[in-house]
C-alpha cells in the first residue's frame, strides 16, 4: 500500500552555490501551466495506482514557498482533491525564511499543512552570503514564529556544516542558536561540491576552499554530542528529533517502502517500480498533456537489487536493519545473503548487532558511505 507522496515545486528566485536539485529562475516561467501538470498528474497517477489513505506528504525544490499565494492555494486545492491524506498524517512544505510570510503561512495552514522544514543552513551571516543565500538569521526566527502563531507545531530546521571559511566554534555558535529556537527536529547535513554548481566551478578554478576532512569530522562528532544534550534523538546519520517527531515521511524511504513522485524531475517507487520523470519543465508539460504522465525511465527492482536497497538505505537509520523484517520481507536470512560484508565490518569496528539489528557503531556513522558501498554487487 501507497502511504506516502513527494511533490517538487522546482521554481528558485535565487540560486545556492550548492545546489544541484532540479530548479529553475522563477521569473518568466510557466508556472500555472506547470501547476496545472502536476494536478493532472497526480489525478492520473492515483486512478492508475489508487491508494486508501496517504500518510505522509512532502513538498520539496527548489523552493515551494517561491509561489504567489494565488498559486499556493490552487496548487494545496489540487492535492486536497486529488491525494487522499490522512488528517492526522504529516504534511511538510519546505521554505525559505525570507519567503515564508504570515499570509502564505496561513494558507499552508488552512490546507492541512502541520510541518515545516526551513532552510536555515546556518545562523552566521557572512556564511550565508558565502553559499548564495538572501535570507538573514533574523527572518529565520520569524519564520518559525509565523508558524507558531498559525498553529503548525512541528517544525524542522535544516542546517549545514564544512561550509567554505566555516570554523568549528562557527557552526557551535549556529548549533547554539538552533537550539534557543526550540523547535521539534533539525537535519544537518556536511557540504557536498556538486557537479554543475556555483562550487564546484569554484572549486575547479582553485578558488573555494573549505574545511579539512578532520575538521568536518569534528564538527560531525559536536553536532552528535550536542543533539543528544539538548535532547534531540539521532534516529538517521544526519536527522535528529525530539520524542516522537522523527520524520515519518524521510522513514518511508530508509524502510524502502513505496512512495508517490509527482513533478518535473520526480522519482517515484511504486509496486517494485523505480521511475524517474523528465526534468525540464517544457517536456515535462508536454509530455503529461499528452499522457497524463512523464516517466522518462523506469527499472523494475529485482530481488536481489531490493534486498541490496534495504542494507544501505536501512542502515543509514539509528536501529539499523532488523533481522526479523528482512526475513519477512525476503524469505531468507539477512546473513546467509550478506554474511560477508556484515562480518568484515564488525571487525572493523563499523558495524555492531543489537537487539536483532545490524547497525552502524558510532565510528560507523563517520564512514556510511564507504558501509554502504559493501553491500552492493553482492548477490
Amino acid at each position: 500500500m501507497i502511504e506516502a507522496a513527494y511533490l517538487h515545486i522546482p521554481f528558485c528566485h535565487h540560486i545556492c552555490h550548492y545546489c544541484d536539485f532540479n530548479k529553475v529562475f522563477f521569473h518568466n516561467q510557466p508556472v500555472m501551466p506547470y501547476l496545472q501538470s502536476m494536478r493532472e498528474e497526480m489525478k492520473r497517477t492515483v486512478e492508475i495506482y489508487p491508494t486508501e489513505n496517504l500518510k505522509t506528504i512532502f513538498v520539496g525544490g527548489g523552493t515551494p514557498t517561491a509561489l504567489d499565494e494565488q498559486q499556493l492555494a490552487y496548487f494545496l486545492e489540487s492535492i486536497r482533491l486529488y491525494l487522499p491524506f490522512e488528517s492526522s498524517g504529516e504534511f511538510t512544505f519546505e521554505a525559505n525564511p525570507n519567503e515564508l510570510t504570515k499570509e502564505k503561512v496561513k494558507i499552508l495552514h488552512e490546507y492541512g499543512v502541520n510541518r515545516l522544514s526551513i532552510g536555515v543552513q546556518t545562523f552566521n551571516e557572512e556564511l550565508l552570503h558565502k553559499i548564495g543565500r538572501v535570507h538573514t538569521s533574523r527572518q529565520a526566527f520569524e519564520s518559525v514564529e509565523a508558524a507558531r502563531q498559525v498553529g503548525i507545531s512541528n517544525i524542522s530546521l535544516d542546517l549545514m556544516y564544512s561550509l567554505p571559511g566555516q570554523t568549528i566554534n562557527d557552526f557551535s555558535k549556529t548549533l547554539q542558536t538552533a537550539f534557543s529556537i526550540d523547535v521539534e527536529h533539525m537535519s544537518a547535513y556536511s557540504l557536498i561540491i556538486e557537479p554543475k554548481t556555483v562550487f564546484y566551478n569554484l572549486m575547479n578554478k582553485g578558488k573555494l576552499r573549505v574545511p579539512s576532512q578532520e575538521d568536518e569530522a569534528a564538527m560531525y562528532e559536536l553536532l552528535m554530542n550536542e543533539m543528544a544534550k539538548h535532547g534531540y534523538g539521532q534516529y538517521e546519520i544526519s536527522n535528529f528529533a525530539k520524542p516522537t517527531y522523527e520524520s515519518v515521511h524521510n522513514l518511508t524511504y530508509w524502510n524502502n517502502e513505496d512512495y508517490y513522485g509527482i513533478g518535473a524531475g520526480a522519482h517515484s517507487y511504486i509496486n517494485g517500480v523505480r521511475r524517474a520523470n523528465i526534468a525540464p519543465l517544457k517536456k515535462y508539460i508536454d509530455s503529461v498533456e499528452r499522457s497524463g504522465f512523464a516517466y522518462l525511465e523506469e527499472n523494475r527492482v529485482s530481488k536481489a537489487e531490493k534486498m541490496e536497497e534495504e542494507m544501505f538505505l536501512g542502515l543509514r537509520k539509528t536501529k539499523g536493519v532488523s533481522e526479523e523484517t528482512f526475513y519477512e520481507k525476503y524469505s531468507v536470512e539477512m546473513k546467509e545473503i550478506f554474511g560477508e560484508p556484515i562480518q568484515e565490518y564488525q571487525e572493523k569496528g563499523l558495524l555492531e548487532q543489537v537487539e536483532g539489528c545490524i547497525r552502524l557503531t558510532h565510528k560507523g556513522r563517520f564512514l556510511g558511505n564507504e558501509v554502504f558501498q559493501a553491500f552492493i554487487g553482492v548477490i
